[in-house]
C-alpha cells in the first residue's frame, strides 16, 4: 500500500471516527438544552464544509465515504418510518386523523409552491420541490415535550402522532411522484398530459409490482426468516438479519428507479406487520444512532459557504409561511375534532420539517442544480433549524398551560 494511499484512508477514517465522537457529544449537550440533536448534526456538517473550503481536507475518497454512510442513515431513517408505520393500524387512523392530514397537506403545499414561485421567483422545478418538501413534519422534534408533560398517550396526543405519521408517508409519496415528473419537466421543458400519464401508469405499476413483492415476502417469508434468525443467533443477531434483508429491499427499490428512501420505507413496512419483528427495533437503535446523524451531516456538508446567504434570505421567508400554514392547516381542522386546547397544541407540533423535508430536498438535490440550487438547499437547512428551534420552545409552555388530559393508563 503506497503512503499516499495509506494516508487518504488515514485522513477518511479520521473525520469519520471525528464525527461520530462529535456528534455523540452534541447530542447530549443539546438534548439537555431541549434542542433537537439534528441542528448539531446539520452544523457540524457545514462546519466542515468551511473547513474545506479553506483547505480543501475532503477529497473524493472523503466525500464517498460520506456519501456511503449518509445513504445508510436515510435508509435507516426511512426503514424506521416504515416500521412505526404498520398499514392496517393506518386505515384504522384514517376517519379523525384524514382530516386533519389533508388540511395540513394541502395550505402547506399552496402556501410553499405560491411562496416559492410567485414571490420569491424561483423556476418551477424548484418550487415544486420545496412544495412536496414541505407538507412533511417531525414526530421526533414534536414528540419529546409531549412525553416530558406525561401526555402522549393521551387522545390528543395518540392523534397527533397519528397525523404525524400520515404527513410523513404523504411526503414519500410525493417525493416519489417528483422523481417521475421533473426529469420529464426538465428535459421537454413541456410535455402533454398522455406523456405524463404514461409515465405515471409506469411507474405506479413498478410500485405495485414492488409493493407486491414486499407482501408476499411480509406474508410469507419474513416470520420464517425472523424466526429462523432467532433460534440461530441471540437478538442481536437476529437485528443484523433484518438489518440486511431491509438493505436489500431498499437497494430494489433503487434499481426499480424508486430510490433508496422509498425501497427503505417499504422495508420498514414490510417488517412492521410482525410483532417480533418490530421488537427487533430495541436492537436496530444501536444502527441507527450510528448512521443516521451522517444523513444530516452530509447535508451540512453539501451547503456551499457562498449560497449561505441567497439560502438565508430564502429560507427566512419560507420559515413564516410554513409555520403559519402548519398552524391554520393543521389547527383549524383539528378544533373540529379535538377543541380549541387541542388545535392550538396540535398545530404548533405540526411545525417542525426535519428528516422527510431534509429527504426529499437531498433527493432532488441530487438530481442536479436545476431541480435543487445551492441556494434553495440551504433555504430548506434554515427552515428545518429555524422551525426545529421553534417548536419545543413554543410547545412546553403551551403544554403547561393548557394542560392535556395526562396519559391513560
Amino acid at each position: 500500500m503506497s503512503t499516499d494511499f495509506a494516508q487518504a484512508h488515514a485522513l477518511w477514517i479520521t473525520l469519520v471516527g471525528g464525527a461520530v465522537v462529535l456528534s455523540t457529544l452534541l447530542k447530549s449537550l443539546l438534548g439537555r438544552a431541549g434542542i433537537p440533536p439534528l441542528i448539531g448534526y446539520l452544523l457540524l456538517g457545514f462546519l466542515l464544509s468551511l473547513v474545506d473550503s479553506r483547505w480543501g481536507v475532503v477529497t473524493e475518497p472523503v466525500r464517498h465515504a460520506f456519501a456511503f454512510l449518509a445513504d445508510v442513515g436515510i435508509i435507516a431513517l426511512l426503514f424506521r418510518v416504515g416500521l412505526d408505520s404498520h398499514p392496517g393500524k393506518l386505515v384504522a387512523k384514517l376517519p379523525r386523523a384524514s382530516i386533519i392530514w389533508a388540511g395540513d397537506i394541502a395550505l402547506s403545499a399552496l402556501t410553499g409552491f405560491a411562496a416559492a414561485f410567485w414571490v420569491l421567483d424561483l423556476a418551477l422545478i424548484p418550487s415544486l420541490v420545496l412544495a412536496a418538501a414541505l407538507t412533511a413534519t417531525s414526530l421526533g422534534v414534536a414528540v419529546p415535550p409531549w412525553q416530558e408533560a406525561r401526555a402522549l398517550n393521551s387522545a390528543t396526543g395518540q392523534l397527533l402522532v397519528d397525523v404525524g405519521e400520515l404527513d410523513d408517508l404523504s411526503g414519500v409519496a410525493f417525493m416519489a411522484l417528483l422523481l417521475v415528473m421533473v426529469p420529464m419537466l426538465h428535459n421537454g421543458g413541456t410535455v402533454s398530459a398522455g406523456i405524463i400519464g404514461g409515465a405515471v401508469a409506469l411507474f405506479v405499476a413498478k410500485l405495485v409490482a414492488f409493493a407486491g413483492f414486499c407482501y408476499l415476502f411480509a406474508r410469507y417469508a419474513e416470520a420464517p426468516l425472523t424466526r429462523e434468525a432467532a433460534r440461530l443467533e441471540p437478538a442481536p443477531g437476529r437485528m443484523l438479519t433484518v438489518a440486511g434483508v431491509g438493505l436489500l429491499i431498499a437497494a430494489l427499490g433503487g434499481w426499480l428507479g424508486f430510490s433508496l428512501a422509498i425501497g427503505a420505507l417499504f422495508a420498514g413496512l414490510t417488517f412492521s406487520r410482525d410483532p417480533a419483528a418490530v421488537r427487533t427495533e430495541a436492537n436496530f437503535e444501536d444502527l441507527y444512532e450510528f448512521f443516521v446523524p451522517f444523513f444530516f451531516i452530509g447535508i451540512g456538508l453539501e451547503m456551499e459557504p457562498a449560497s449561505l446567504a441567497e439560502g438565508a434570505g430564502i429560507g427566512g421567508l419560507l420559515l413564516l409561511t410554513t409555520v403559519l400554514a402548519k398552524v391554520a392547516g393543521a389547527g383549524l381542522p383539528a378544533w373540529l375534532v379535538a377543541g380549541t386546547g387541542g388545535a392550538a397544541l396540535i398545530g404548533v407540533s405540526m411545525v417542525p420539517r426535519a428528516e422527510i423535508t431534509m429527504v426529499i430536498l437531498d433527493q432532488g438535490r441530487q438530481l442536479g442544480d436545476w431541480a435543487v440550487p445551492p441556494a434553495v438547499y440551504a433555504a430548506g437547512v434554515v427552515v428545518t433549524a429555524g422551525t426545529c428551534l421553534i417548536t419545543p420552545l413554543a410547545l412546553r409552555p403551551l403544554l403547561q398551560r393548557l394542560q392535556p388530559e395526562k396519559e391513560e393508563a
